[in-house]
């Protein structure tokens, strides 16, 4: 069947239309995205300002049409911390609700975790033994660890690098003080999850899922996206720890010039190596590898699985 996704990210919002069959490697047909980022459309209190709403309706509509034009049998549509941690959260779900007719599905934390680490487990495959998962979105930080499907560990924290810059690195490039300052505070919050996710166990293999650390990884020399998703990438931690001040001298138009940065996420890629460094370092990450699948294709999984076969 061809099914879309509608991603509504704090960063992003993306519709992939792809054909999936219970068993099967998903296939994408087509995709289509627009650099929203809903966390920087928020008003003092953290509600999401009506800029944002606004061209959220715009995109949803289109995103249908687009749907409905590439044969789409179904459209699963869900969001993630920029709507959930909102005060004005509901409202804004209820405006695309009666506006668009589409439900949005909020994400807790723990459920982007799980499904992101179900997305990993069948990519790898079995055989990698007990995973440990890391996504650094644009609101949240996401980890999972366990030998199953269904990980052991799922937690949630609010280190997405687009709040963590909205919150904290004024400037272009922003005081060395108040990048040390992060650093203290993003440590301080990681440190409160080690001893649940060392409780999985130690992992056999460190997986990276975010736009974040594919960047990441791609300057410090990963094979770059054309050569496709089969081709090997890793992330070291000492090339992060090499990294970050480098990261921190620079404004966003020279981080943008490096590879694999997007103009549109340079300007938070300092604060996502902060949490990458921290995570990587306290949950004893030296490596990881970096996996092309991730939440939605984690979301799709979970909805074929639930399909009778018959």
């Amino acid at each position: 069947m061809r099914l879309g996704v509608l991603d509504v990210g704090s960063n992003t919002v993306h519709l992939l239309v792809v054909d999936a069959h219970r068993g099967a490697h998903p296939l994408p047909a087509y995709s289509h995205k627009s650099e929203l980022r809903l966390a920087e459309h928020l008003q003092d209190d953290g509600s999401i300002a009506s800029s944002g709403l606004d061209a959220l309706l715009a995109f949803v509509t289109q995103a249908l049409a687009l749907a409905e034009d590439q044969g789409c049998q179904d459209v699963l549509a869900f969001a993630t911390s920029a709507i959930r941690d909102a005060p004005n959260g509901e409202l804004v779900l209820e405006r695309v609700r009666t506006q668009t007719g589409v439900d949005l599905r909020v994400l807790s934390g723990v459920d982007e975790a799980r499904l992101t680490f179900l997305a990993v487990r069948r990519w790898f495959g079995w055989s990698s033994g007990r995973l440990l998962v890391l996504d650094i979105g644009g609101g949240s930080l996401e980890v999972a660890a366990g030998l199953d499907e269904e990980p052991d560990v799922a937690t949630s924290l609010p280190l997405g690098a687009g709040r963590l810059t909205r919150d904290h690195l004024l400037g272009d490039p922003p005081p060395a003080e108040a990048v040390r300052a992060l650093r203290r505070k993003v440590r301080a919050d990681v440190a409160q999850i080690v001893r649940d996710v060392s409780r999985a166990g130690d992992p056999d293999r460190v997986v990276g899922t975010s736009k974040t650390l594919r960047s990441l990884a791609r300057i410090s020399g990963a094979a770059p996206s054309s050569d496709g998703p089969y081709a090997t990438r890793t992330l070291l931690r000492s090339d992060v720890e090499r990294l970050l001040p480098r990261l921190a001298q620079m404004s966003a138009a020279q981080r943008a010039a490096l590879p694999g940065v997007a103009t549109a996420r340079a300007h938070q890629l300092l604060a996502g190596a902060v949490v990458a460094d921290a995570v990587m370092d306290l949950l004893g990450a030296g490596r990881l590898d970096i996996c092309p699948w991730a939440l939605r294709e984690g979301i799709i999984l979970r909805f074929l699985d639930t399909i009778d076969p018959h």
